[in-house]
């Protein structure tokens, strides 16, 4: 078991975890690059060698209601496994990015199907479509050609997606 003294060393040994004193002499642990909105590592570290480490992003340990582990009993191999584990998987957010993938998706979306005016269209291969708004149709054309005809900005820009297009420039 680790006295106060050891188990401040031991987390301020890590360079991503910031200290922060708070009442009754006890010390808390920030992890400021985490991909969630939990920021806390290391919870009331207590002059009493009592303490709490944030694992609720981890199946293998016990926690409480708010997923923190005692450690008041903990080794020093013990907690570096528990710190190393937390500060990882509190890097990595997926559904964060699925998140962020999806409003970008979603945006791209909007565009292609909101905006009053064409613009144009690239396709992963490079193939480019222009989309102009001619005698009340909205026109897709390649190159010269014209290729589909729509009555609706929508129309066009769902069949632009659905052939794997996406918006470039605005016309």
């Amino acid at each position: 078991m680790l006295n106060f003294e050891q188990k401040l060393e031991l987390l301020q040994s890590y360079p991503q975890l910031q200290r922060k004193d708070v009442s009754l002499g006890r010390v808390n642990f920030h992890y400021e690059d985490s991909a969630y909105e939990k920021k806390i590592v290391a919870f009331h570290i207590h002059p009493n060698g009592n303490g709490y480490i944030y694992a609720g992003l981890l199946h293998n340990y016990q926690t409480d209601d708010k997923g923190f582990v005692n450690i008041r009993d903990y080794s020093e191999e013990q907690l570096r496994t528990l710190l190393d584990e937390t500060i990882k998987a509190m890097s990595y957010n997926h559904k964060a990015v699925e998140s962020k993938e999806q409003a970008e998706a979603t945006a791209s979306f909007k565009l292609a199907t909101t905006t009053s005016t064409g613009g144009t269209w690239i396709d992963e291969d490079g193939h480019i479509l222009t989309l102009k708004y001619e005698d009340e149709m909205w026109c897709v054309y390649s190159g010269l050609n014209l290729d589909m005809a729509f009555e609706s900005r929508s129309e066009a820009g769902n069949y632009l997606k659905d052939e794997g297009f996406k918006p470039q420039t605005q016309a």
